[in-house]
């Protein structure tokens, strides 16, 4: 598995620090803040005190193409901009940026990071599509038309096949997976006569209008 360097540790890069940590990945945490990277020893890797910022410090830690880095420095536009700019001087692929707006959002994409979030607006986006359709669990934009859902089926749903339910004709969407919970296991591009239960989980690829249309 490959190396992760978490830049910055506020609410976000520690807590996204500590559960790569404990789920087995290698993780180098770094931040200015002496306090936070004290406190971050017990859920890291290593933790290291220094500024990203300055070229000759990545250097020194030996940052590869081959490691993700994630940057988290709040509002500090600077910093998250130059921090980017040495790493992608340095050759790292995988680059990812928290910010907190499109307008930062815009500038570290053209500065090259390969993929800048906003949590706040991510998980904004999350808990309404959860009460405008409560059988979404959650869900992965492709593209600004189509997206990825895993959704629970409706009890109109339980007991027929898929091929029963003309999805396809009916809704635009197709079922490219499913989870089963008895027993646990996932099929791909299930076959037509796949009878879905009330424990399965759906992973259906289509618009989101129409996605939300299966009630």
């Amino acid at each position: 598995m490959k190396r992760v360097i978490v830049i910055g540790l506020g609410i976000f890069g520690f807590n996204i620090a500590k559960d790569l940590f404990e789920n087995g990945v290698e993780v180098i945490a770094i931040d200015k803040n002496k306090e936070m990277v004290q406190k971050i020893r017990d859920f890291s890797t290593k933790a290291i005190l220094g500024d990203s910022s300055d070229k000759e410090f990545l250097e020194s830690i030996g940052i590869g193409e081959d490691d993700i880095v994630i940057i988290s420095f709040g509002e500090d536009l600077a910093s998250a901009s130059l921090t980017t700019l040495h790493l992608k001087e340095l050759k790292v692929n995988r680059i990812i940026v928290k910010v907190p707006n499109e307008e930062h959002k815009r500038v570290l994409e053209k500065i090259g990071a390969t993929e800048v979030i906003i949590p706040e607006k991510e998980m904004a986006n999350k808990i309404s599509k959860s009460i405008i359709s409560p059988n979404i669990l959650d869900y992965i934009p492709l593209s600004e038309d189509y997206t990825i859902c895993e959704i629970a089926p409706p009890p109109s749903f339980i007991g027929k096949t898929i091929g029963e339910l003309h999805l396809r004709s009916k809704y635009h969407v197709e079922v490219i997976a499913v989870k089963e919970l008895l027993p646990e296991r996932i099929r791909m591009i299930p076959r037509s006569d796949f009878k879905i239960k009330d424990s399965d989980i759906l992973i259906v690829l289509g618009k989101e209008e129409d996605i939300n249309k299966i009630k």
